[in-house]
């Protein structure tokens, strides 16, 4: 079971404050649009919430008993401040933790596949899985055009959906890496496994390791772009230290179940070849 991803406690800023919010001190008036005080308030008359923002609007200043409005002191405006919701924060985790596993799932089937391509001493359709036609202009896989099963544990039979595509069926497989001669008898398409040599078993189990490291190398950059997009949320104020760490620390777990899952399919390949 995939390892879940811990949840985060997020804040709301207060956006209801009290309408006295600023102070200010010893402040002189010399002319036009300038006071003279010794204490000033300035009091918002207009704060307003939508969604998720704050504007202020209508700001006032209090001087020795006397009002003025802040328009005389500077242009009138209103400040606008974008807040993040907790429900666009968390959409944002789903989002990367969606996309982890998504893409960890794809390199599994990735592996699995390239694994299934490699002949082993016994008949497998999955070996032609690799396989493309060009079928009428247009390169298409072996199994689309084709029922492909194994009537002995050496032999494979491909029997075309259209029999005008037998010949570049043959084609297709004499130019394939698969090391084997089609038998096309303008019917079917016979293919007869050659028992491995013992050192023909160790090379392709060195193929079947790189294709396994392989795995695990889009595994762990998997791992680092998510842990970039958690920074990326932790700079933008989003997720704290501590919830990065948290997050981290399940997405570390993740990644190590994926690359067990790795090995596992590994382990099986490696046997099914090196055993005659």
């Amino acid at each position: 079971m995939a390892a879940s991803f811990s949840s985060t406690t997020l804040f709301r800023p207060n956006l209801n404050p009290p309408k006295s919010f600023l102070t200010h001190s010893d402040c002189a008036q010399e002319g036009f649009g300038r006071v003279k005080c010794h204490f000033i308030n300035v009091s918002a008359h207009s704060w307003s919430s939508a969604a998720n923002y704050a504007s202020i609007r209508h700001v006032a200043v209090k001087s020795s008993g006397k009002r003025v409005v802040v328009k005389h002191l500077l242009p009138k405006r209103v400040g606008l401040v974008k807040c993040a919701t907790i429900e666009e924060i968390e959409a944002e985790k789903s989002s990367i933790e969606k996309d982890v596993k998504e893409r960890m799932e794809k390199t599994i089937e990735t592996v699995r596949a390239n694994f299934n391509s490699i002949r082993t001493g016994r008949a497998n359709p999955s070996m032609l899985d690799k396989v493309e036609v060009e079928y009428y202009g247009t390169p298409v896989s072996l199994k689309s055009i084709a029922q492909i099963s194994t009537p002995e544990s050496s032999s494979l039979l491909i029997q075309p959906f259209d029999k005008s595509s037998l010949k570049a069926i043959e084609k297709a497989i004499v130019n394939s890496d698969l090391g084997m001669t089609p038998n096309n008898d303008g019917e079917v398409i016979r293919l007869s496994l050659p028992q491995l040599t013992t050192e023909r078993r160790k090379e392709l189990s060195k193929v079947v390791a790189k294709q396994a490291e392989e795995g695990k190398v889009a595994v762990r950059n998997i791992r680092r772009d998510a842990l970039k997009a958690y920074e990326k949320l932790e700079k933008e104020k989003k997720l704290s230290e501590d919830n990065v760490k948290d997050l981290s620390s399940d997405l570390q777990k993740l990644t190590d179940e994926y690359m067990k899952k790795i090995d596992s399919v590994y382990k099986q390949k490696e046997k099914e070849l090196l055993t005659v």
